[in-house]
Parts: structure tokens; sequence; C-alpha cells
């Protein structure tokens, strides 16, 4: 029997107040990689660690995923915050 894979689109809160948005297919692991400055160029600057999880929500496509990615990171910050609201995440900033 063949397992589906499944891709995420993630929101991370940075250590700076500021919300970063990704891709993956493990979201755990994607984390812990942010974590320890090995992801993104965005969250290498120790400003910017730790990051928290916020937000994760699950695509069959990497299509899906990478699109709900796109849309998110070219919004204005305002936007992003009802994003999350809408979707049941109080963010608060540290």
């Amino acid at each position: 029997m063949a397992t589906t894979k499944k891709f995420y689109f993630y929101v991370l809160l940075c250590a700076d107040n500021t919300l970063y948005g990704g891709f993956t297919t493990d979201v755990a692991k994607r984390v812990a990689t942010h974590n320890a400055a090995k992801g993104a160029k965005y969250t290498k600057p120790k400003t910017r660690r730790p990051v928290k999880l916020l937000f994760h929500e699950e695509f069959t496509t990497k299509t899906a995923a990478l699109q709900a990615e796109w849309h998110f990171k070219h919004q204005p910050r305002e936007d992003k915050l009802e994003f999350l609201q809408k979707h049941g995440v109080q963010v608060r900033l540290r």
C-alpha cells in the first residue's frame, strides 16, 4: 500500500517578533533546522532565533503548499496577523 506524501506550509514567530512562512515535508524537522541556524537565510541571524511554530497546514500537492507560502510571504504584516487570527492563532509577541 503506497503512502501519500504530505506537504506543509508553516508560519514561525522569530525571536525579533517577525513572521516567517515556509514550505516543508516534515514540520518538526524543519523547525529544528531553523533553530540550528541551518534553515533559511532569514532565520540564521541570532537575533531571529529561537523560532516558534505558530501554524502549519497540510496539502496533498507540493504546488498547493508552495502557493500558500508565496501568498503569505507577499502580504503586509497586518494581513499575515489577520490570516493567523482567522486560523485560530493568537500571536503573543515576545
